[in-house]
């Protein structure tokens, strides 16, 4: 797969540079495995780290039924963060910056200790944890339109854009993160409403999922990388001159801008 691996990336690569999405790779090889996806989204993330990107954590996606039911599958995925993806919190995102974006609410977990599968447990997770704060991702997709299945944003980083974390703190013993609840706004008007539990019953069990997930390709989650822990409901399009902010129960707000 290596040799295919690199043409894909490629591939993705293309709308990257020409700011116009392509053609899905499920397209171009129906044959493609999940394993293979991840194949290409590891040559991606490696070329990016050659080239001087720092690899700060990760993210789950599809981890609720809204998203799932969005992007019609029915298993998380994952991928990396990398340093310049992080937006401050309040910030303005340059629209030439990204493809097709949608805006989520999510939990973000940052680390104290090294996660290592194969069989981490939620309560892992949570001893685990330095903090958790509220966060937005942005997402976006390097195939045209968004007509992906799993195997297309598997290897496009799990569809991965940018971030903003909020700015309080708290710890992951202070509150029950599945009783969560969460606000999305798009330009003051109120999008959807969200709960910790939408995200596998609990935020913690995502984390979980990808540790032991990394397990099969010898990746081990680290000390101080930021987590984020799945979509707590469906993702909103973002157009330049929106602006976004997710108030979650305990987490506080968070908030992005699109120009």
């Amino acid at each position: 797969m290596t040799d295919k691996a690199a043409q894909f990336a490629e591939h993705l690569e293309k709308a990257v540079v020409s700011g116009k999405g392509v053609e899905p790779l499920t397209a171009l090889d129906p044959e493609l495995t999940i394993q293979d996806a991840y194949q290409v989204q590891l040559h991606t993330i490696d070329k990016k780290v050659q080239a001087g990107s720092k690899i700060v954590g990760k993210k789950i996606g599809l981890t609720s039924l809204a998203m799932q039911k969005l992007l019609g599958v029915d298993q998380p995925d994952y991928g990396h963060l990398l340093d310049d993806m992080v937006v401050h919190n309040g910030g303005e995102v340059p629209f030439h910056r990204v493809l097709q974006p949608k805006v989520e609410a999510e939990i973000a977990f940052v680390l104290k200790k090294d996660l290592i599968g194969p069989r981490v447990s939620a309560l892992d997770v949570l001893l685990a944890t330095d903090y958790v704060v509220a966060a937005l991702e942005i997402v976006d997709s390097r195939v045209a339109d968004w007509k992906i299945k799993l195997q297309d944003t598997v290897a496009d980083n799990a569809s991965s854009g940018l971030y903003v974390l909020g700015d309080k703190r708290v710890k992951p013993d202070a509150v029950d993160l599945s009783m969560v609840g969460s606000v999305l706004y798009k330009n003051g008007e109120m999008m959807n409403t969200g709960v910790g539990a939408a995200a596998l019953g609990h935020p913690a069990t995502c984390v979980a999922w990808l540790a032991n997930k990394l397990f099969e390709f010898g990746i081990t989650l680290k000390a101080g990388e930021v987590i984020l822990s799945g979509a707590l409901s469906a993702a909103v399009n973002a157009e330049p001159g929106d602006r976004f902010s997710a108030r979650l129960a305990h987490l506080g707000e968070v908030s992005v801008s699109f120009k």
